[in-house]
This record gives C-alpha cells, structure tokens and sequence, in this order.
C-alpha cells in the first residue's frame, strides 16, 4: 500500500485502550476509497466507484478471511511473518496476495478466497535486492511484538467490518499498520501505531 495521494476524507480518531490491552497504541479510521482498492483508470469517478463495487462483492463471497489467509501464507514457513495482504477479485479466482518476511528473504503466495488453497508456487525475492527504505521497514516489523494479524483484529473492530487488505505504511518516521476494512457499503482505512515502532 502506498501513502501517496489518498483520497480519504473525515479522519476520526478512535481511543482504543480499553478495546485490546496489547493492541498497537494508537488508530485513525478514515473513511472514503484507499488508493489500494482504485483502479487504474483515467481518474473516472463513477468507474473507480463501479470497479471498488464489484471488488467487495467479490471479497464478501469469499469463504476465507483475510486472517485465514495469513495464518495459511505464514505456515508455509515456521517463523515467518506477514508483511502485506490484499485481496484480488479483478482476476478469474478471488484471490489473497500474501507475502511473508521469513530467513531475510520476502516470500509472495497466492491463496484461493474460496479454498484456502495455495494457487501455483510461491517466490522469494532476497531482502538484498529491496531498496533501503523497505528493507528498514521489514527490519523494523521483525522487531516489533505485534504482527499484522493482531493489527487486523483491532481493525475490524474498531471500524466494525471485515478487512480486506493490510500493510505497512511510513509516515513522518513512524511505522503503522494500514488495514483497509469494508464496514457497511463503506471502505474505512485504519492506521496503527505498534509501540516502539517508532524510528528515526
């Protein structure tokens, strides 16, 4: 997920102490389309609204949830930790795309929404070959003691719906959680804060 050029509108800060005693420190749901879910059209609004519709009809037919597919992608390898997710329906079978930070090494899979199943192999590009701010992230997340899947727990219920994509985002030297999370007919982005995630 990029941070780039959001198109997200009403931010509403949400104390979420009392909801998880070890859930990252701080959340900001948005509400509006995340850059992650448009599509790479000319900028039509009424396309981008039609193809974000058809994704989460898509993603609501699904028999696996985003936190099956990650539990599917890290078991894959003893250790392994998710670093992105997102759900694909735009391709013939919905899929998640997973990839997990295992042995220096980013691994990609492709899992069925439907089946849980690993579609084709799996690829693992060296951290070596990433560039310098993305192998800092990485670093980072190995360091923390929340995993995307606690993060994506907290925002689904601190936006009441189900996630449908979630990664690592930097801003202002801080590295958050952004979970994507369908609530009603409404796309809403939660940015989390692990503790001690903060760098320079």
């Amino acid at each position: 997920m990029t941070t780039a050029k959001r198109r997200i509108s009403g931010l509403l800060a949400i104390a979420l102490s009392a909801l998880l005693l070890a859930a990252p420190a701080r959340a900001i749901v948005s509400t509006g389309t995340p850059t992650a879910l448009h599509s790479d059209t000319d900028g039509d609004a009424e396309i981008d609204r039609q193809a974000v519709s058809r994704e989460i009809e898509r993603f609501r037919s699904s028999s696996i949830s985003i936190n099956q597919a990650i539990a599917i992608a890290e078991a894959r390898h003893a250790g392994a930790t998710t670093a992105d997710v997102s759900f694909d329906g735009a391709s013939g079978v919905p899929v998640y795309r997973v990839k997990t930070l295992h042995n220096d090494r980013i691994w990609r899979h492709t899992i069925n929404a439907a089946t849980g199943e690993l579609v084709g192999g799996e690829a693992a590009l060296p951290l070596a070959e990433l560039d310098l701010d993305d192998r800092s992230n990485l670093a980072a997340l190995g360091a923390i003691k929340h995993r995307l899947a606690d993060a994506v727990h907290v925002a689904e219920r601190a936006a009441s719906g189900k996630a449908i994509s979630g990664g690592l985002v930097r801003e202002r030297g801080r590295l958050n959680f952004a979970i994507v999370v369908i609530s009603g007919d409404n796309l809403k982005e939660v940015i989390l804060e692990p503790p001690g995630a903060r760098t320079k």
